[in-house]
């Protein structure tokens, strides 16, 4: 399947830079950071320049090649096995940055980094970099495809529930779960998405209701505690999210807010469908239990820096949200049991129903 228009594109490799649309700025502004070292790409991972498994990996994996680039000459290599791993610390939760790193980890493994020369390290590893920008868009393409299937000729129109931003900024373009919602209306579907705005960093009222003013189509931001009376009001024929990271048996780590969601979704008898390359399995776990769960830093319920007005102006003194002094949690990420999962749409196919046998056949381990 092919986009119907240009497709948006946040991340941006120059040759000699990597160039981030900076992501914390969007709606006010449409700003590019450039990235000239690896230490530059990890704080644009820590502070959610990037966000997004499929473009944390990405972006990471470029982030090795500006090591690479920006080093007057070579390191020994457990040196540079060191930069790999404090590259990973950068955001534990998503799987996809991990299985960049041990593949970027196969193709230049110790043998060939001993052996070869800088300026052959640098070939080598530009090279996987862009294959995963072009692999990632022409996944996210199928992904939409395969997403179609769900859903009948016979509709005419689709109202879809989504949590987080899944589109291009969380991808090499065309996105997952709102991937399926471009294909949806490329393929003719009327489409009306109803918009989690994702507390604390707001990337559903943010980030998702500007792609869709992007696309054009119609958007109804909703906040956190509505989708109760979401599904009571609207008729909602689908919640579709993505993943950060999913187990053997179906439970899937997304954005903090997604496990309620489903819940909610099962008691109304909405199916609830999660859209995910295969990169977001990981084999080396039992189930969603074992998924690392990053926290964040309390300041972003507390202080929340995204309170202002297109000025730079905050509405709130000093952008304080709550009394001063008042303690708060902040896990970014929560796990869906898979028993709340109707089906996981992968480049591959459609995983359905939910279990260790059907992923490992469709998923191919």
């Amino acid at each position: 399947m092919k986009a119907s228009k240009p497709i948006l594109k946040s991340i941006l490799w120059k040759g000699d830079r990597l160039s981030l649309l900076d992501q914390r700025k969007i709606p006010a502004s449409k700003e590019f950071i450039d990235c000239i070292t690896l230490e530059d790409v990890i704080f644009c991972i820590k502070s959610m320049v990037v966000r997004g498994a499929p473009a944390i990996a990405m972006t990471g994996i470029f982030g090795l090649v500006l090591q690479l680039k920006s080093a007057k000459e070579k390191l020994p290599y457990e040196k540079f096995l060191r930069k790999t791993k404090i590259l990973l610390e950068s955001r534990p939760t998503a799987v996809n940055l991990k299985l960049a790193i041990d593949d970027f980890l196969k193709l230049i493994n110790e043998k060939v980094y001993r052996s070869n020369s800088l300026s052959d390290l640098i070939k080598l590893s530009e090279k996987y970099a862009l294959s995963l920008l072009e692999e990632d868009l022409k996944w996210n393409l199928e992904i939409g495809k395969n997403g179609v299937g769900l859903f009948s000729k016979k509709q005419k129109e689709i109202s879809i529930l989504t949590h987080c931003n899944t589109g291009a900024l969380a991808t090499a373009g065309h996105g997952t779960a709102i991937g399926i919602i471009r294909s949806l209306r490329d393929a003719g579907y009327k489409i009306t998405v109803y918009a989690d705005e994702t507390r604390p960093y707001q990337q559903g009222s943010r980030l998702t209701a500007w792609e869709m003013l992007e696309e054009k189509i119609p958007c109804y931001i909703v906040a956190e505690g509505m989708s109760a009376w979401l599904f009571q009001d609207r008729k909602i024929d689908a919640v579709i999210v993505g993943a950060d990271r999913i187990a053997p048996n179906g439970d899937t780590a997304n954005k903090i807010g997604t496990y309620a969601l489903s819940i909610v979704a099962k008691e109304n008898k909405v199916p609830f469908y999660v859209a995910a390359t295969k990169t977001s399995f990981d084999f080396s776990l039992k189930d969603g239990t074992q998924i690392p769960i990053e926290m964040r830093d309390e300041e972003e319920l507390t202080q929340n820096s995204f309170l202002k007005d297109i000025s730079g102006n905050s509405y709130l003194p000093k952008g304080v949200l709550s009394p001063l002094g008042s303690r708060a949690l902040n896990p970014a990420f929560d796990v869906t049991p898979a028993k709340y999962i109707s089906a996981i749409v992968t480049e591959l196919g459609v995983i359905q129903p939910v279990n260790t046998r059907e992923i490992k056949r469709v998923v191919g381990k």
